[in-house]
């Protein structure tokens, strides 16, 4: 089951039927969870994204699935728990794209922290940041593997004196004490577990399960929300008896657009560069570092699709500016390279990616950024001149979607005084069903497939998409015109006409952004972005003058979050009028 593309799916499908019995708004990661729990529920159930599908705070990740072991300072052990849980669920159900990850702290005390850890804990973050020594850490960790035994998918912590450190990471800080190494996970690819999950509940609810990008709520009008086509500027009443707001960091926005002037969010900015750069990625030695800086923001190093990854920063941001990631933020990571990798030169060429959003956190008055709870909640409301119920979800994690999703689902049930079918836990996502769980397995599937595109290929879209790949594959096999990209030869254009014809592609940059890695990489260049959009444009219908606004449109979204941006040209001279800006916050 696909979503279609445009010509034949999304929002002409909503406009066809404007009716659901609960309309999700937001299609991240936790609204596309959502979906697929009430799909599974056999509920009639709608989606809409105002812009694609993951990409917004969803696509800003640190590309971590974790349990969240600085939150126990915080108190906040009902979600470390959930979140270890889900983690070691993941592990299960999506083993695709979510992967084992081993994870170690450099500490360069004993005791630091010890005395000004209950001052924290009792007050939220106040007063003075101070580095955390190897006791508090060596407790923090026993806490957190107490959490893993039932059910537990990853080894327990060890602890190493700077001896042993240094002879397995050599490039470390000669001045560091200790090492802890501990076991969390990582999502390899983000944006395609979403994408995975949003079909499956397609194809759970079959016509009863709708999802249409590029269209937004902006209004409610007799009890209906109004929905509005981004790109046709077409708008419709549409009616449902619950509206899941499920848009994040915007959800004040959504809900104003409603009528209803809540203050329920207050999120912080995070920033991330990737760094092409072969000696740090050599000195990981295919660890991630993970550390509290001087100021108490917690930084992490991590080795990923064969560049580095540095985050996050830590920052309070207004909606209303745009999310960039400043040069300020650059500095803050090269420094922090440098404090744990001390000989190892990173300049700003190096960076081939930068990406910021914002996290989707409650409202928090004066408390410290770091202290903010993770946890999630949900508020209800009456939609404005009707009876409809708005559920709108307040904080929410990647780790915990598949909770917090069902959290969520359970609440719209309640209100329609249904009953629950079945659970999603355990249930496999997308490319996970059958995913091979060893290396003979592995051998297994390839040799089934190696037939039709090489053993090679087979492998690479295996590890790309999971067992999806297969779909992948028959569709290569079907186009004669397949050919190697030029500047990205691990993707192919039969491979790219099936993404943009089955995942519900409008745009360039999302292909370039969320169905593939090539601006992660840093693969998306002028040139190769001219590639995938001559590759595509028979699919999606595009002619010359497209082609050229697309690229132009695409290269500026995959910079989007560089404040100085791709040098191109004017960008209002070039984009017609029918290919709207839809890159600013909701």
């Amino acid at each position: 089951m696909t979503f279609g593309n445009r010509q034949t799916h999304g929002f002409a499908g909503l406009a066809a039927r404007p009716y659901a019995d609960v309309l999700v708004v937001g299609g991240g990661i936790n609204g596309a969870a959502t979906f697929r729990d009430l799909a599974m529920q056999g509920v009639d159930v709608a989606l809409v994204e105002r812009r694609d599908y993951v990409s917004g705070a969803s696509a800003a990740s640190s590309h971590m699935i974790h349990g969240g072991i600085r939150y126990l300072e915080n108190g906040e052990f009902r979600l470390v728990h959930e979140a270890v849980t889900e983690r070691n669920g993941l592990l299960r159900i999506a083993p695709h794209y979510v992967r084992p990850l081993q994870t170690t702290i450099p500490i360069y005390s004993a005791f630091s922290g010890i005395l000004s850890a209950p001052f924290r804990f009792l007050f939220h973050g106040g007063g003075k940041a101070r580095e955390r020594g190897a006791v508090l850490i060596k407790v923090g960790l026993v806490i957190y593997d107490s959490f893993s035994r039932s059910g537990g998918r990853v080894p327990r912590h060890t602890f190493h004196g700077r001896r042993r450190s240094l002879a397995a990471l050599p490039a470390l800080n000669p001045a560091v004490k200790y090492t802890a190494t501990y076991w969390d996970a990582s999502v390899h690819d983000p944006e395609r577990l979403a994408i995975d999950v949003l079909r499956d509940g397609i194809a759970a609810g079959g016509d009863r399960a709708r999802a249409a990008n590029y269209a937004a709520a902006v209004g409610a009008d007799g009890g209906r929300v109004v929905l509005r086509d981004e790109l046709t500027g077409d708008e419709i009443p549409f009616a449902a008896s619950v509206v899941i707001n499920a848009s994040g960091p915007w959800t004040d926005l959504t809900n104003e657009a409603l009528g209803d002037r809540t203050r329920y969010m207050g999120g912080t900015k995070g920033s991330h560069i990737v760094l092409d750069q072969p000696e740090l990625l050599e000195a990981t030695r295919g660890r991630e570092l993970f550390f509290e800086n001087s100021d108490g923001r917690i930084v992490l190093i991590y080795p990923i699709k064969g560049r580095v990854l540095v985050g996050t920063t830590d920052i309070e941001h207004d909606m209303g500016d745009p999310i960039v990631c400043t040069e300020d933020e650059v500095d803050y990571f090269i420094d922090l390279v440098r404090s744990v990798f001390p000989d190892i030169p990173v300049e700003r060429d190096r960076i081939v990616f930068r990406f910021s959003g914002v996290r989707p956190l409650p409202g928090h008055g004066d408390l410290a950024p770091g202290f903010v709870s993770r946890d999630y909640r949900i508020e209800a409301a009456p939609l404005r001149g009707g009876d409809a119920t708005v559920l709108s979800l307040v904080g929410g994690k990647w780790t915990t979607f598949r909770a917090s999703a069902e959290t969520l689902a359970d609440r719209a049930l309640a209100v329609m005084a249904r009953p629950r079918r079945r659970t999603t836990k355990g249930v496999a996502i997308g490319g996970g069903r059958g995913f091979p769980s060893n290396d003979r397995a592995r051998e297994t599937w390839l040799a089934a497939h190696d037939a039709v595109v090489g053993r090679d290929r087979a492998a690479v879209l295996l590890e790309r998409y999971g067992t999806v790949a297969g779909e992948v594959m028959r569709t290569i096999e079907q186009d004669a015109a397949d050919t190697a990209l030029a500047g990205a030869p691990s993707y192919s254009t039969a491979e790219l006409r099936h993404l943009a014809e089955t995942e519900g592609v409008v745009h360039l940059d999302d292909v370039l952004l969320r169905r593939t890695s090539l601006a992660f990489t840093g693969a998306a260049t002028l040139e190769t972005a001219r590639e995938v959009a001559e590759a595509i444009a028979g699919v999606l219908g595009w002619d010359a003058a497209r082609v050229d606004a697309e690229v132009q449109r695409g290269v500026e979204a995959v910079h989007a979050a560089d404040p100085v941006g791709p040098a191109l040209g004017s960008d209002a001279e070039t984009r017609p009028a029918g290919i709207p800006d839809t890159r600013t916050a909701r």
